[in-house]
């Protein structure tokens, strides 16, 4: 059971948004980023993997079973950190692991308490186990979310948008937390945000409008740029007329000029730069640039 297979995938909502279209990905075993702007059909896809919603076509299999028809299959072997979960406010983390062990099948107490014992000091929350829920700082909520996802020693592991709203020092923590689950589970990590990606992952897709845009190694896709980003900083009225005669895949501003990036084959002279590709680029290049036939190709 070490690959997640996806074929064909579509969903449609009763609004006529499609939210999946025509989604084909192979999801080895290890961190898998799945990477996409909010709105991009991400969750979609995470909860249509948990089981909790059925696409309109295509396939889905892990290892051996197929996860449309062989749902509390795929559930036993299943650990899911939604976007948003709900947490019991007046019960601590011991208390509550505890019960959802108990709810996951796990039914020899000793064995329960040594699997609840380890997934807190795993999560770096057996030193507060005794302190309510309601306490708890957003990462550390988030930790104990993994906690309870990994209950069931999953084989396949769903991570929704996790890092969104954390502070970089909780971030660290859970990525470093997120680095030691990838040896012997298929793990998808959900997320807009390119550092999760660069940080954890040694494959990922681009989705967005319901589409793979693009898949591959990070690192790969980050070095079929390379020698291909130049910025450069203009003035404030120039931007439009530089988006018709360069690719531009980004632009932020710096004291108060903007600093656009673009995307060319040889060094576009006019004052741009050479700078080092990394995978924002690779990123905006296929969300906000025009068609990534570099990357494609």
């Amino acid at each position: 059971m070490n690959t997640l297979s996806i074929s064909n995938l579509t969903k449609t909502y009763a609004n006529g948004i499609k939210a999946l279209n025509n989604i084909s990905l192979d999801v080895p075993k290890g961190m898998f980023g799945l990477l996409g702007p909010n709105g991009a059909g991400k969750s979609t896809l995470m909860r249509t993997l948990a089981t909790l919603q059925d696409p309109d076509e295509g396939v889905i299999s892990l290892g051996n079973l197929n996860v449309l028809t062989q749902k509390n299959e795929v559930r036993n072997v299943l650990g899911y950190l939604p976007q948003e979960f709900g947490l019991y406010p007046k019960i601590s983390s011991e208390v509550l692991l505890n019960h959802l062990a108990v709810l996951k099948g796990i039914t020899d107490k000793k064995e329960r308490q040594e699997i609840v014992k380890a997934l807190l000091y795993k999560t770096n929350l057996y030193d507060v186990r005794k302190q309510n829920l309601g306490g708890f700082s957003g990462g550390m909520k988030q930790r104990f979310g993994i906690a309870q996802a990994l209950l069931n020693n999953p084989k396949l592991l769903i991570v929704d948008e996790p890092t969104a709203g954390l502070d970089p020092a909780e971030r660290n923590r859970f990525y470093n937390l997120l680095s030691e689950l990838g040896e012997n589970t298929v793990v998808i990590l959900s997320t807009h945000i390119v550092d999760d990606v660069k940080e954890l992952c040694t494959n990922m897709a681009i989705i967005n409008q319901g589409r793979v845009l693009l898949r591959g190694k990070p690192l790969q896709l980050i070095a079929r740029l390379e020698g291909k980003v130049y910025q450069k900083t203009i003035e404030k009225n120039e931007l439009k007329l530089y988006q018709k005669k360069y690719r531009v895949i980004s632009e932020k501003f710096f004291q108060g000029k903007p600093i656009i990036h673009v995307i060319h084959d040889k060094h576009p002279e006019n004052g741009f730069v050479p700078v080092k590709a990394d995978l924002e680029h690779v990123y905006f290049s296929q969300i906000y640039g025009q068609e990534a036939s570099i990357l494609k190709s």
